[in-house]
């Protein structure tokens, strides 16, 4: 029998490892090879592949009306944003042909569209993406594979709407038994609002408890699931990182000077999909004592592309200078260092014979080119300007320099 004599029938990816999901972006050519193994000489029909990509949203929903009828309501959506088919043996009005024995592989390639939507695995929905192969003999059941990949859209955090400061305020009267007890407030700042999976996220508040007794402050960063199906909506939140603080006692004040928050291994947020979004956000809350918490939340985007190591790196600390100036807290300036400790004699020797002489610049590992190299080598080898320039009016003889009497 011909279902006997296949000993394998797969799909496989070029570029990808052992047991491993490739993973891909938009835009991007998908290439592989269906692989199919005979025992023997056998008659196949035609051997078709789906590329699929699909965003999926579900979720049940009981209701009741009166006393005793009960009732499911079903809410569903889907939306393809990939969808490829290819012939790779065979046609529809063809007839079967025969493959000798041993093994035949079938190659295939399709480019991915620009824009995708980031593979997840959520409760009530998912975004999934797989190609799937069906190879049709006569006389016999159908052979199917299907191969998993994994989609990542690149989402640069290096966007003024993403490094732009987070902060808000919040305050709430503390009763218990309808008797007053005290305002309780609460402002925190971060320095942006785009981070990455590992970085850590700096986080100033100021707790002022004017309360009868002591209250808890605490952070957490939160991811929001969304779900949206036939004009309703499904949210699940978990809780991805967390850290709480000191208590702070009655009629005190208690300052986070950049307390770190991790940021574990998380998937990025996903903000352009018509079923479902997964948000992020950090919310900074005090336990107050018989009453409800005093709650304030920050949005947050988890993105895949990190802060840029120069105009990331400038950005981020002009507005951490900002957030200490906001909080009243100035960083001292340090002392300028010595021209010894900025420049040797070999490399004040070693520009006075040109600029092909210059000592390397250490390894950044990166590239630097053009007016930016040159521009690091005239700030990096520059020697030290002479007193006459530094002095606009220099003393023209050391007769000036004579100490003068009280009556001259």
């Amino acid at each position: 029998m011909l279902f006997d004599k296949v000993k394998a029938f797969s799909v496989l990816l070029d570029g990808a490892n052992a047991g491993a999901e490739p993973v891909f972006r938009g835009g991007q050519a998908v290439a592989g090879r269906v692989l199919l193994e005979l025992a023997g000489a056998a008659r196949v029909g035609v051997l078709r592949l789906r590329a699929r990509g699909r965003a999926r949203a579900h979720w049940t929903e009981s209701r009741s009306a009166g006393s005793s009828t009960a009732y499911t309501q079903s809410y569903s959506e889907r939306v393809d944003v990939v969808s490829h088919h290819a012939t790779l043996l065979g046609a529809d009005a063809g007839d079967p042909a025969t493959l000798p024995a041993g093994r035949h592989e079938f190659p295939f390639s399709f480019q991915l569209p620009h824009t995708l939507v980031t593979s997840f695995e959520g409760k009530h929905g998912s975004v999934r993406y797989s190609i799937k192969a069906t190879l049709h003999r006569p006389w016999a059941p159908a052979r199917r594979a299907r191969k998993l990949f994994t989609v990542i859209e690149p989402l640069d955090i290096n966007t003024p709407a993403l490094l732009a400061p987070q902060a808000g305020a919040r305050e709430k009267v503390a009763r218990s038994w309808y008797c007053t007890r005290g305002l309780v407030s609460l402002s925190a700042k971060i320095d942006r609002k785009g981070y990455t999976p590992g970085e850590v996220i700096p986080i100033f508040a100021e707790i002022d408890n004017g309360s009868t007794r002591a209250v808890l402050p605490r952070v957490a960063l939160v991811q929001t699931q969304t779900f949206m199906a036939r004009g309703a909506h499904k949210q699940k939140q978990a809780v991805v990182a967390s850290m709480a603080g000191e208590p702070v006692g009655p009629g005190r004040r208690g300052l986070w000077q950049g307390r770190v928050l991790h940021i574990p291994p998380v998937g990025p947020s996903i903000l352009h999909c018509r079923v479902l979004h997964v948000d992020y956000s950090l919310k900074v809350c005090v336990d107050i004592p018989g009453s409800s918490k005093l709650l304030l939340e920050l949005p947050l985007v988890i993105g895949t592309i990190p802060l840029h190591p120069f105009g990331g790196r400038s950005s981020s600390v002009g507005s951490h200078t900002s957030l200490l100036l906001g909080w009243g807290l100035p960083e001292l300036p340090e002392a300028p260092p010595e021209y010894s400790e900025v420049m040797t004699e070999e490399e004040v020797t070693a520009v006075g014979r040109g600029p092909f002489s210059l000592p390397p610049l250490p390894d950044l590992g990166m590239s630097l080119e053009g007016p930016y190299l040159a521009c690091i080598q005239e700030f990096r080898f520059r020697p030290p300007p002479l007193y006459s320039e530094e002095d606009p009016n220099p003393p023209s003889s050391s007769e000036d320099m004579r100490p003068r009497c009280m009556t001259c």
